[in-house]
């Protein structure tokens, strides 16, 4: 994630998305416009000539999906002009997308009759072949309208009640047009007020799948699906949005459940804010690395400190740079004028000073790095990242230092780096706790570095 208003690339993993799929309906005769609600519902045990009719019409709109058969998929839809209009948009989504598994299940146990109509909750299974693990199973109600024949069809995929109430969300290719452009390895997504940075954001991607694959030691699927809508609804729909305010991320990169009843991830994607859209190549292509890395190293930093986590990401976004475009906010170099007295904390880390935590965190893996080796970042991630770590022993064991002396030693190399003047007058800096032998060198001394000029 990284914040509004600081050149500094950053982002978390966040939770994923329970999201709405679309209903599916079949039956060739003429249907009456779908019946308005009755006034009472029940949710007594459905006929199984009832249960057999809707399964039948989600069979056979799934098929019509996986065809891209408009015909078959518009005899499913009750006779309501706009819902049509809407479901043609969704179908014509679909079919951008690699599609592998695409089908639709429910528990008979849950339809609820609506006068002559019922309420179901469905399961969507859809997998996005190359992307996803697994197919993702989204959940929604969906309202199936009898006719005249006796059968079903679909009149409405969505019931905003039960969807607050069960934190639904919907996914791009269910609130409107999109164009997806596809290169190996990268899924982009966009509507009509983002596709003309396409080519650009989908290349910048591509580029940064590779440059990430060098740096971090992980297998993972060098793949990725990459949201960059002209709003920021989706990104907004987020949960757990850290700040709860996406005009304070640039992006953010989150974990797809396998279904809404595990916590199984099946993918990780990324999303932009629009902002970014038109965001100098330099800048977005850091970003992206940044989130990028995040999807690489996947479930490893899971329990790991999330200034290592994202330490790490910002260390690997900037590599591929010349040190005077590596660029930090102005904040961040007058709060290592002051002193860094400690490293960030997990609950503290996206507080109004994340700006600061960010820098903290990169510095503090820019001078593990140059002090020992790079091996030993990864080496620690992977320590801090066992159930029940003693993260403050780890620390020690592997770097020579606790958290404090780490965060002094940050602050330092940040400064020799972009503000080496104030160096002649350091804080004073209190008495080192004792460490074991193999600590880690002092910091690099004034001039080892380039010094670029920092950015507000």
């Amino acid at each position: 994630m990284a914040r509004a208003g600081a050149p500094v690339a950053a982002a978390l993993l966040l939770l994923a998305l329970s999201g709405a799929g679309t209903g599916c309906s079949l039956l060739s005769g003429d249907d009456e416009s779908p019946a308005e609600p009755a006034p009472s519902t029940s949710s007594a045990a459905a006929p199984q000539d009832v249960v057999a009719g809707i399964q039948a019409v989600l069979d056979s709109r799934a098929a019509a999906v996986v065809h891209g058969d408009s015909r078959a998929f518009r005899a499913g839809l009750a006779r309501d002009g706009p819902f049509r209009r809407e479901q043609s948009t969704y179908l014509a989504n679909l079919t951008q997308l690699p599609l592998g598994e695409f089908s639709y299940s429910f528990d008979p146990a849950a339809l609820v009759r609506d006068g002559e109509d019922y309420w179901v909750t469905v399961d969507v299974h859809m997998e996005l072949v190359g992307y996803d693990d697994e197919a993702v199973v989204t959940r929604d109600r969906y309202r199936f309208a009898s006719g005249r024949d006796g059968g079903f069809r679909l009149a409405s995929v969505s019931d905003l009640q039960w969807e607050v109430e069960h934190h639904v969300q919907q996914q791009p290719w269910e609130s409107g047009p999109i164009t997806v452009r596809q290169v190996p390895g990268v899924l982009g997504v966009f509507d009509e007020g983002s596709v003309h940075a396409a080519d650009a954001i989908v290349k910048s991607v591509q580029q940064g799948i590779v440059f990430v694959d060098a740096v971090v030691p992980y297998d993972w699927s060098r793949s990725v699906v990459v949201l960059a809508l002209s709003d920021t609804a989706f990104l907004d729909s987020i949960p757990d949005l850290p700040g709860s305010d996406p005009e304070t991320l640039d992006a953010v990169a989150f974990p797809v459940p396998a279904s809404p009843d595990t916590d199984k991830t099946a993918a990780t994607r990324i999303v932009l804010h629009p902002r970014m859209l038109d965001r100098s190549g330099l800048a977005r292509d850091r970003l992206v690395r940044h989130e990028l890395t995040h999807v690489a190293v996947g479930p490893h930093d899971d329990r790991a400190p999330v200034w290592l986590s994202e330490g790490l990401a910002e260390y690997t976004s900037v590599r591929p740079m010349a040190p005077e475009d590596r660029d930090i906010s102005e904040r961040a170099v007058e709060a290592a004028r002051d002193g860094f007295t400690d490293l960030p904390t997990d609950e503290g880390f996206n507080d109004a000073d994340s700006t600061v935590h960010y820098a903290e965190a990169w510095w503090a893996c820019e001078y593990l790095a140059s002090s020992i080796d790079e091996a030993t970042l990864w080496s620690l991630l992977d320590q801090l990242g066992k159930p029940d770590a003693d993260r403050a022993g780890i620390l020690v064991s592997s770097t020579g230092l606790n958290s404090r002396q780490l965060a002094r030693k940050a602050g330092k190399l940040l400064l020799a780096t972009y503000d080496p003047s104030a160096l002649d007058h350091p804080p004073t800096e209190p008495t080192p706790t004792a460490s074991p032998s193999g600590s880690p060198t002092a910091s690099p001394t004034e001039g080892s570095s380039p010094t670029p000029s920092p950015s507000g």
